[in-house]
């Protein structure tokens, strides 16, 4: 028996010895002309030049325009739309608790998984990275340092990020703080001896523009700009070159599949290089989701240039890994992307289909049809359901040649209202904070998941200056289900925890960091003349307390049912006007 035993646990350690670490790099706005392998006369990329070098090339990777649906989707295999993540706020970029990640899937493989930097898919349970699949997390809130759910007046120096959950002092700047992160992570699963999954997701060069003033001064010939969007790059480059250099030193180079990327089209070096490309982040057209992506893996036959130049999607990433890895999904699974394993390993005599893939350009609270879309194949694009170009003989996207070919645009207009079909029915269902699992009593709201047709205060500049109901109505609310009925203690404030500040009072402004933005906490915060607070849920005032001078929160001990609700407590002014609580806490009693 304890000779079966003991071969079984030989079995497992080679196994799991045997399973490809994994290191996934995506940087945050960063197009696929900011790159000097890319052809960037200006850029100073190095060692993703080098990388490059050694990679295969997905050259016509298509993700979404803006950041969480990419993300969202590269986690699930699935289209952007049907993960319920197609804005960056508002309450549209939480993932859906049906949604499996690719992280929950490699866990249970028998990996180690670990996320580092920017998650952007809900910053309360049941959305947060430790929430779907990752057993490590270091991050910062929201989509990007000083978002609004982020440590108050961080500013991409010397801040504080979550680790696990719990707020830890830093030093250094972002991008330092969150590749050493990793790199301590790396160390200690290969310590381990378990096979690593290492999602690395950098804020940079992502605004505010903000970076160390060394390499700031490496770019003195471009506008201040466009010099720190670069140097940001630069130093996410240095440190690249440190976590190739770390793998080498732990001998694990060769069984790591190492990928580089990013989540949409640049934000601020089109004027300089686009690579002949329409558009920018945001963009319907090619510029504004065409994105570099480059894999090596030496044990996997991926350790020399070749460029594969059949159209692909952040969809196909998530069964890709698992086919690499041979790591499997649960049955009720099912990609709307594809392996692209089978290109990857240049397998002979494959049948690879010309496929029509969608992305698209929400931004709102509820998906228009046609949106800034774009329905692609190898050869064309069809842009907001009416203009068609001929990908291959312009890629520039110059000549609409729709009424040239009007076949063709039937043909894809038809497969988007398909696509569309089958993804409606979901658009009216809410990612819903939970009150009251008993596994998390306490829950922090922060203003930028507000569920609104308005702009919510998604970063800290924007609660400094005060309301932005231009009304005077508070209109949003945040989805919420309880889990448990109970009374709860709800605890409402305009400055969070960690400001400790009257709920009236001003603030004043913090220090500037290097960069040519001016730091979101450096902007002074606005007195608010506010008078009393009110809680309210599905369009009901239950209470409404009055607000003193040295109060810095406003609390409220209900009862509450089991279920959905639209939670939407508020603060008013003395003129009468209305202001959303920028934060809550609600604690299970």
């Amino acid at each position: 028996m304890r000779t079966t035993v003991l071969l079984l646990i030989i079995f497992a350690l080679r196994l799991h010895a045997a399973s490809p670490n994994i290191v996934l790099i995506i940087t945050d706005d960063q197009g696929y002309g900011d790159l000097g392998c890319t052809g960037n006369p200006v850029i100073k990329t190095p060692h993703v030049d080098a990388l490059a070098a050694e990679s295969v090339w997905l050259d016509d990777y298509h993700v979404a325009p803006t950041c969480s649906p990419t993300r969202a989707s590269l986690m699930t295999g699935h289209w952007t739309n049907r993960t319920g993540v197609w804005h960056t706020i508002a309450g549209r970029s939480m993932l859906r608790v049906d949604q499996v990640t690719v992280a929950d899937m490699l866990r249970k493989s028998g990996y180690i998984t670990g996320m580092f930097g920017k998650w952007h898919l809900g910053d309360n349970y049941p959305f947060r990275p430790q929430d779907r699949g990752f057993d490590e997390v270091y991050c910062h809130g929201g989509g990007g340092v000083s978002q609004t759910p982020d440590y108050w007046d961080n500013a991409y120096f010397d801040g504080h990020y979550f680790h696990n959950g719990k707020a830890v002092p830093a030093k250094g700047f972002c991008t330092d703080v969150f590749f050493d992160a990793a790199s301590d992570f790396i160390r200690s699963s290969v310590k381990e001896g378990k096979p690593f999954f290492t999602y690395l997701a950098t804020n940079a060069p992502h605004g505010p523009l903000h970076a160390p003033q060394e390499e700031i001064d490496r770019y003195k010939d471009q506008n201040e700009a466009l010099a720190t969007f670069y140097a940001m790059i630069t130093n996410i480059d240095t440190n690249v070159g440190k976590l190739r250099k770390l793998l080498d030193e732990l001998k694990v180079t060769d069984n790591t599949i190492f990928i580089y990327t990013t989540d949409n089209g640049t934000a601020g070096g089109a004027k300089v290089f686009n690579a002949g490309m329409k558009g920018q982040k945001g963009s319907e057209y090619d510029g504004g989701h065409r994105v570099p992506f480059f894999m090596h893996w030496p044990n996997g036959g991926l350790k020399e240039k070749r460029v594969i130049d059949t159209i692909c999607h952040a969809s196909d990433i998530a069964p890709t890994l698992l086919e690499l890895t041979g790591s499997s999904k649960p049955d009720s699974v099912k990609f709307d992307g594809s392996s692209l394993a089978p290109l990857l390993k240049q397998k002979e005599g494959i049948d690879w289909p010309d496929r029509i893939l969608v992305t698209d350009s929400q931004r709102v609270r509820d998906p228009i049809k046609w949106r800034k879309s774009a329905v692609m194949t190898q050869r064309w694009r069809l842009v907001n359901g009416k203009e068609l170009y001929d990908i291959t003989a312009d890629p520039g996207q110059k000549e609409d040649v729709a009424d040239r070919y009007p076949e063709e645009t039937k043909r894809l207009q038809d497969f988007y209202e398909k696509w569309w079909a089958d993804l409606e029915p979901g658009f009216a269902t809410y990612a819903e904070s939970v009150f009251g699992h008993p596994d998390h009593p306490e829950i922090l709201l922060t203003c930028h998941d507000w569920v609104t047709d308005g702009m919510s205060p998604w970063n800290h500049t924007h609660i400094r200056r005060g309301p932005v109901e231009k009304s005077g109505r508070f209109e949003g609310y945040w989805a919420t289900r309880v889990e448990e009925a109970g009374r709860y203690r709800i605890s409402l404030r305009r400055w969070p925890v960690e400001a400790d500040h009257p709920i009236r009072g001003s603030l004043p402004p913090g220090k500037d960091v290097p960069g040519a933005s001016k730091a979101w906490r450096a902007v002074p915060g606005k007195a608010l003349d506010i008078t009393k607070a009110t809680l309210q849920i599905d369009g009901k005032a239950l209470e409404t307390k009055p607000v003193g001078d040295e109060d810095t929160e406003a609390v409220f001990e209900v009862e509450l049912k089991a279920g959905s609700q639209k939670f939407a407590p508020y603060f008013e002014l003395a003129d009468g006007k209305q202001v959303g609580a920028y934060f809550a806490t609600i604690t299970k009693l």
